[in-house]
């Protein structure tokens, strides 16, 4: 299975992380501020959901480099990850929360904006 390559803004993360930490992180806290303690304690909520290695290195990626405060979301590329490993749509859109429709248009969109591949371009 070739995981789909994550945008930019998305990258640190996964790089930390690797995929599925990173798409459990996305699906927990995307779209919320986070505050990334240096040194996570046990009992926190970031260590719930990764476990103490991945929230380490987590806190190592912070204090590295200047994340931004509002975590991104990352549905579009969660999305490419997941029909990747051979989960339905239906399945996928149960999972990020969204229509099936809206499955259906991350997974036609090739990042380059125009969604038809029939429509011709301007230049």
């Amino acid at each position: 299975m070739t995981v789909p390559r994550p945008p930019a803004h998305l990258e640190p993360y996964v790089s930390a992380l690797g995929v599925e930490a990173a798409i459990e992180l996305f699906l927990n806290f995307g779209g919320t501020f986070l505050y990334i303690p240096r040194q996570p304690t046990p009992r926190s909520e970031l260590v719930r959901v990764l476990g103490m290695e991945k929230a380490l290195a987590l806190a190592d990626l912070a204090a590295r480099t200047a994340l931004p405060r509002r975590l991104p979301i990352g549905k579009k590329w969660i999305a490419r990850v997941l029909k990747a490993q051979g989960l339905s749509e239906a399945k996928i859109a149960t999972r990020l929360h969204v229509s099936n429709v809206t499955v259906t248009s991350y997974l036609r969109d090739d990042g380059r904006g125009d969604t038809d591949p029939r429509q011709s371009s301007l230049f």
